[in-house]
């Protein structure tokens, strides 16, 4: 039988279900699981709630994963239900997509072997589920768990229906006691998975108070990182777990773990960058699996029944894919869905076949038409790009291994906390320069005063200035906390990445035209005929209008270390014109909480004065980064 045409693979399925479907149940083994089905009755109640869940042996290698290949069925009452699901489980061997996963991955046929595993319910359908891996799943960074969580049970993650709420706990800090919750991003979770009043699961609408909180506290986002790292450390490699909320009892279970199986099994020692050779606008972003482009023709696909019509190479646009798509993601050049966060099916198995893909990304079915060409790039960090047309772009594969040791340290300069993670098997000796302007233009958007103001400011904003700030702050009843946070986060993310190498991060360097395009910017900026000379850096953090505002940096930097756990970061002063100045700011920076004598505080060398005066200035820092550019064009009176 040729199962390299989806035909035969579907006949050839459709003809051994039927057989394990007709067949008669071992009365022995049916006995059995009903005897075992009524000792759970007497623990927990009559009619009691159950999963039947298929596992097989060759599920959950490190080289091949066999997510989704087989059933499961969740709230399964009564033991008559019990034992036909058990039957489905054993047919399920046999679905279209297990059959060609097996032979994809070499193995025969009839030598993978199925049970089935009864579990009480969890009933996260009351509370919340997910997954977590014990790694990061784009780059490989083994320092970082990553949480996915959603309302409701955990299929809805699987299936890839929402985008869930989105955690990064650095394993170091945890180990040494901080709450290292390095990263929150809340997710769009408008449905969920409940129980249906027979059995098995119904779709329901997640209350609008509840679409705009986290699924999960601190405190259970810190004890299900606590358990990962266990679990890790007692197989000796990187996990995917599942885990699971009780509503009723408000405790939290592992439901099941097992290998995670891209990563762990590359080679470490190489890295590929990507340049990208265009300025123009991307017509779509989403969310980024794999570090690769792909080119290609679109193919749209709204019906499974369209399948068919998939030729190899083109790029799959769906609103989401499940286990029975696996045949046609195999020759696909990329991978393009609306729904769907890091952990969906369509995540997974990109990831697994090394096809960039981007998911939740909300409208591709609609804004590519079948026929066009398009550029999915997947190499900018955790924002995937779709680019109308191709694309040209250039890459090169470095083997890590074969660069030779230097006397001298090598830094990195970095803006994105993104990008960071996959920077971080570079061999350098840490960063030299993490630029915050990044972090606040794209993960705040909002001007600091903006938000230490805001009640006082509002009216002054447009329409569209205060509903882009409450979408942004959701969650927040103190903006000014919004601001701490995520630039915390941000720096915390770069810090992770290299510790405990020493990452030296510079306070905000924005002109005052820069600081303008924030929202709100327009009320507290001036009009400058030359901004590069104007108010910015270490004169602007001591303006007393302004300090307000760089006491919030000074408080993002002091949560980054004392909160999260990363004393490898450190902080410089951009842009400070004289001896005054910098002895005030090193004033405000200790009066602002950065008291640790432990840590550097340096200073950009890119104004003329402080080459001059350069032993004055070092006694107040404790070193130069020299801001070539900026020097350059100060001292020789030219611009860029």
């Amino acid at each position: 039988l040729n199962l390299k045409k989806l035909e035969n693979v579907q006949k050839a399925g459709k003809l051994a279900r039927g057989w394990i479907s007709r067949g008669r149940f071992p009365k022995d083994l049916e006995e059995d699981i009903i005897k075992a089905y009524k000792k759970l009755e007497k623990e927990y109640g009559e009619n009691i709630d159950v999963a039947v869940r298929s596992s097989a042996t060759a599920e959950d290698l490190p080289d091949a994963s066999f997510a989704g290949q087989h059933e499961s069925f969740l709230n399964i009452k009564g033991d008559k239900a019990v034992v036909r699901s058990v039957k489905k489980c054993f047919a399920s061997l046999f679905t279209d997509r297990a059959i060609s996963y097996r032979r994809e991955k070499g193995f025969e046929q009839l030598e993978v072997y199925l049970s089935a595993c009864i579990q009480k319910m969890v009933r996260s359908d009351l509370a919340s589920s997910g997954i977590m891996f014990t790694i990061d799943t784009e780059s490989g960074f083994d320092k970082v768990l990553v949480i996915n969580s959603v309302w409701g049970v955990g299929e809805m993650v699987v299936k890839g229906r929402v985008t869930p709420d989105r955690f990064y706990v650095f394993k170091t800090g945890l180990t040494e006691g901080y709450k290292s919750i390095i990263s929150k991003t809340l997710g769009r979770k408008n449905k969920k998975y409940i129980y249906s009043k027979t059995s098995g699961l119904k779709e329901a609408t997640v209350l609008k108070k509840d679409e705009n909180i986290f699924s999960l506290t601190d405190e259970e986002i810190i004890t299900l990182a606590k358990w990962g790292c266990v679990i890790e450390d007692h197989y000796g490699t990187a996990q995917d777990i599942e885990w699971a909320k009780d509503g009723k009892t408000g405790k939290l279970f592992i439901v099941q773990s097992r290998p995670e199986t891209v990563h762990s099994n590359i080679e470490g020692h190489y890295y590929t960058e990507y340049i990208v050779d265009s300025k123009k606008d991307p017509a779509l972003y989403g969310i980024a699996v794999g570090n690769k482009i792909g080119i290609g023709k679109a193919r749209v696909i709204t019906n499974p029944e369209e399948m068919k019509t998939f030729k190899k190479g083109e790029v799959l646009i769906t609103k989401m894919t499940d286990p029975d798509w696996n045949s046609i993601m195999t020759i696909a050049g990329a991978v393009l869905t609306d729904e769907g966060g890091k952990t969906c099916h369509s995540a997974i198995i990109s990831r697994e076949l090394g096809i960039p893909c981007i998911v939740g990304t909300k409208d591709a079915t609609k804004i590519f038409k079948t026929g066009e060409t398009i550029t999915v790039d997947c190499t900018q960090g955790q924002r995937g790009r779709i680019f109308k047309g191709k694309i040209p772009y250039t890459s090169k594969k470095y083997n890590l291994k074969e660069i030779p040791d230097l006397d001298t340290d090598i830094c990195l300069n970095i803006g994105a906390p993104d990008i960071a993670f996959q920077y971080s098997f570079l061999p350098v000796d840490g960063v030299g320069l993490a630029r915050e302007e990044f972090i606040i233009a794209n993960k705040i958007i909002i001007h600091p005063l903006t938000l230490c103001l805001y009640d006082k400011i509002r009216s002054k904003l447009t329409k569209e200035e205060k509903n882009k700030v409450k979408e942004l702050t959701t969650g927040y009843t103190d903006k000014k906390k919004f601001f701490v946070d995520k630039l915390a986060e941000g720096v915390a993310q770069i810090g992770a990445a290299f510790y405990p190498k020493k990452v030296i991060v510079r306070f905000s360097d924005f002109k005052t035209n820069e600081y303008k395009n924030l929202i709100g910017g327009r009320l507290f900026e001036k009009e400058e005929e030359n901004p590069m000379i104007g108010f910015r850096g270490a004169s602007r953090y001591i303006d007393p209008d302004f300090q307000k505002a760089f006491k919030l940096e000074c408080e993002a930097i002091k949560k980054a270390r004392d909160e999260l756990g990363l004393k490898n970061i450190c902080v410089m002063v951009p842009f400070c014109r004289t001896i005054k100045e910098g002895k005030q700011v090193r004033e405000l920076i200790k009066k602002f909480g950065l008291n640790d004598k432990k840590m550097p505080v340096y200073v950009m060398c890119e104004i003329p004065s402080n080459v001059i005066l350069a032993n004055e200035f070092l006694d107040i820092f404790d070193g130069f980064s020299i801001g070539s550019n900026d020097l350059t064009q100060l001292t020789l009176g030219l611009d860029r």
